[in-house]
């Protein structure tokens, strides 16, 4: 039997293929890729591409791409998209690692759910064919939902699989997918687009901010998921949490050199100070808080760190100061 290494982000587009390979016989194996980028930070997310591994019976291979990840991301050969988004580079990374799993387990090809013209920067005919040289891949990417688009891969001239079968799709609108989906019964798929935080335009703006301060390790990427975010002119972040599923990542990502902060006595959120802060950081890092807490006036604050526990007293500040501080746009 044939065997095949799909790229499976558990999307419809992605289990579509899937399906389509399975039914010409090919032995899939799945390829996931989770970054730190990934938007899935809300309780109880699940992992769809397993998921959807478990509901075919095949195999799957999860791969976490962190810091060499974020090296691609902070330096993209091809550049970004309309924000931190370097699509290019991304796929690029993604074959290559595909690449070396197909060799690994002995597949003749690999095929991914992508649609001809749906995303502007990387699923273009010139680019795809761009990032299918760089990855060294070229004819041995199988894209069964926009085939007849496409210049015959070499499975297909080899009759390993089947061009008459495959489709004839291409553009953003989604109605033929949701029709296949109907037709082999795939039910419970996920909307489309928000998969990658680098697409959104104030995440996009915090990612750009920690870069210019240096702030690349995982740690400081996985805390831009969370909260509201504020830099202080000599260079000291503050994070503040929205609600308690945020406080508690906060809590969680803290480091022994952080300062944990809130306000006593009154629904508080939790704010964290990291950095080579000073006292005057800490009393702007305090009223900052106390103006996302249910006080209104003067307030107790208890501050944490490694070594002790203290608390000082702040007024909320003021609306206009904060936005001096906020990193983009959407921190309210």
């Amino acid at each position: 039997m044939v065997k095949a290494i799909g790229l499976l982000s558990g999307g419809l587009d992605s289990t579509l293929a899937v399906k389509l390979m399975l039914d010409q016989g090919i032995d899939v194996v799945a390829l996931n890729f989770i970054t730190p980028f990934c938007n899935c930070t809300r309780k109880g997310c699940r992992h769809e591409a397993s998921k959807v591994a478990k509901n075919f019976g095949i195999k799957i291979k999860v791969v976490f791409a962190g810091e060499e990840y974020i090296k691609i991301v902070r330096n993209p050969k091809y550049g970004y998209g309309k924000n931190m988004n370097p699509c290019i580079d991304c796929r690029i990374f993604m074959f290559k690692k595909a690449k070396e799993y197909m060799e690994k387990e002995g597949a003749s090809f690999i095929f991914t759910g992508e649609v001809l013209g749906q995303r502007p920067m990387s699923q273009r005919k010139k680019i795809m064919k761009l990032i299918e040289r760089e990855a060294g891949l070229e004819g041995l990417i199988v894209r069964p939902l926009s085939a007849h688009f496409l210049e015959p891969t070499i499975p297909e001239k080899e009759g390993i699989v089947d061009r008459s079968r495959l489709l004839a799709i291409k553009g953003r609108s989604r109605k033929q997918q949701m029709k296949l989906a109907e037709k082999f019964d795939i039910k419970d798929y996920p909307c489309p687009a928000g998969g990658c935080k680098l697409t959104d335009k104030h995440f996009s703006e915090r990612l750009r901010d920690a870069f210019e301060h240096g702030e690349y390790d995982l740690g400081n990427i996985s805390l831009l998921k969370y909260g509201r975010h504020f830099r202080l002119p000599d260079g000291v972040k503050i994070v503040v949490g929205r609600n308690e599923m945020e406080n508690l990542a906060i809590k969680r990502l803290a480091r022994e050199d952080d300062l944990l902060m809130e306000v006593v006595g009154f629904g508080s959120p939790i704010t964290l100070l990291r950095g080579d802060y000073t006292d005057e950081d800490i009393k702007i890092a305090a009223s900052i808080c106390v103006r996302y807490s249910d006080c209104k006036n003067m307030a107790k604050i208890r501050i944490k760190s490694k070594e002790k526990e203290k608390i000082i007293f702040a007024e909320p500040m003021d609306d206009k100061d904060i936005r001096t501080f906020m990193i983009g746009g959407k921190n309210e």
